[in-house]
């Protein structure tokens, strides 16, 4: 005897669910406008279509590579009728490659899609706008990456290393045969590379690659499993025939091959080396990252007999160029082992007048020993999360100017909104261009407190 169903029946209000829009559907749109991001947004049958490598006043067919609800993920499949703004690709692999989201963009363009986000960001979260907009800081729209990360995967099936770069919205590896956005000495290290790893004994034991470009080239082999002796005498004449360094990491941190082999790059304004070693974080982009140290300095306007505070500080970036202009300077930074580095490479630099401490900058700073007797300027550089926690304590710490270096505007936005409440003015902001052909945006932000 069938057993009766008792239980109750709901249906969603709002009527019955519409079906849900499948992965690989393709759909004729009308571009209307661009996301922060540069997706061109479309309409259609209620929903909302975010759709990369698309225009404003585009008609393209789009493929699906996502939804859920009212919201579909999609990429230009073809263009119909296309933007006067369109221009062709540097890079044959734009289209399908991650690295790069904006190269059908002119660079006019991709600058006043990013000047627009910050200053939505700042506006609707801090309901701010700086006294002075600054021009922004570029570069070389091209041949600008000075490090790249290099995806490497054997195919058990196929019996196939794959070398290339990770596939947008994808874990597919797309082969590189060259990558305009790299610098130049990086280049036939890239186009070189696949050959070397295949013809590896065990090149399944490969588990990525990064390539470093500095005051010399290096490649960083990530490996998962000890290699042959032939594989690394392979692997260093590779790197001896290309200029370049040869480093390894299993699992402890990286080590050159040659022992006193270094890393190291220049601020060739400040006369200053700093060294690193892979794995630490330094600025892709070396002609922004100059304009940008430079103009930090321009704007919080060190004075010879002011003490400094340098929050995230790393590798001393920002640090030894305000510890050349300042009484004192003191930098702070989360991880034990970059203070020891920006505190080897201040002492390298003969820099006796900039001190170097490990905290936690998630926690307040003022017990700390180093943070008594207060400071006129600090400069900030934090991570995507923002320094909400640093920035609540700029006024008890006496500050009279405060520099923030922003790879995130929302936060940078919430943290302004925080500053302004302490009493400080928002004098100055502008975008620095550290990641062209792509919507990422870097901001700087002058406040100041009368």
């Amino acid at each position: 005897m069938a057993k009766k169903d008792g239980g109750l029946r709901f249906q969603p209000s709002g009527g019955s669910r519409a079906p849900q829009v499948p992965v690989g559907k393709k759909q004729k749109l009308l571009i209307e406008r661009l996301s922060n991001d540069g997706r061109g947004i479309g309409f259609i049958e209620g929903r909302t279509w975010f759709v990369s490598g698309a225009l404003a006043g585009e008609q393209i067919e789009a493929r699906v590579l996502g939804a859920h609800g009212k919201v579909v993920e999609a990429r230009v499949e073809r263009i119909l009728t296309a933007s006067p703004e369109r221009r062709n690709e540097a890079c044959v692999h734009a289209k399908v490659c991650g690295g790069c989201s904006l190269q059908h963009m002119a660079q006019a363009d991709q600058l006043a899609l990013k000047q627009r986000m910050l200053a939505e960001q700042l506006s609707r979260l801090a309901n701010l706008e700086p006294r002075e907009w600054a021009a922004p800081l570029v570069g070389p729209e091209l041949a600008y990456r000075r490090r790249a990360r290099i995806a490497v995967r054997w195919d058990h099936k196929a019996k196939r290393l794959d070398v290339g770069f990770r596939a947008a919205a994808s874990q597919d590896i797309i082969a590189i045969s060259d990558c305009p956005v790299l610098v130049q000495p990086l280049q036939p290290i890239m186009r070189a590379l696949p050959q070397v790893l295949r013809e590896l004994d065990k090149p399944q034991a490969i588990g990525h690659i990064e390539l470093f470009s500095g005051s010399d080239s290096a490649v960083l082999v990530r490996h998962t499993a000890a290699l042959s002796e032939t594989d690394l005498e392979r692997l260093q004449a590779f790197c001896t025939a290309q200029d370049a360094q040869l480093w390894l990491q299993g699992s402890a941190e990286p080590q050159p091959f040659v022992a006193e082999q270094q890393l190291s790059y220049r601020l060739d304004a400040f006369n200053l080396s700093l060294a690193y070693r892979p794995g630490d974080f330094i600025q892709v982009n070396q002609a922004v990252n100059d304009a940008m140290v430079a103009q930090a300095l321009d704007w919080l306007a060190p004075q010879a007999d002011e003490r400094m505070l340098d929050l995230f500080c790393g590798l001393g970036n920002f640090a030894l160029p305000l510890a050349q202009r300042g009484r004192e300077l003191i930098a702070v930074e989360g991880v034990q082992t970059m203070v020891e580095r920006a505190a080897l490479n201040a002492e390298a630099n003969g820099l006796g007048n900039a001190h170097f401490y490990q905290a936690d900058l998630s926690n307040p700073l003022a017990e700390a020993d180093w943070a008594q007797g207060g400071f006129a300027a600090v400069l900030l550089d934090p991570p995507r999360d923002g320094a909400l926690q640093m920035v609540k304590q700029m006024a008890e710490l006496g500050v009279k100017r405060v520099l923030y270096v922003s790879c995130n505007p929302t936060t940078l936005a919430r943290d302004s909104a925080e500053l302004v409440t302490q009493g400080y003015q928002l004098e100055r902001a502008g975008i620095l261009d550290m990641f062209p052909q792509t919507a990422h945006v870097e901001a700087m932000a002058l406040f100041v407190r009368p």
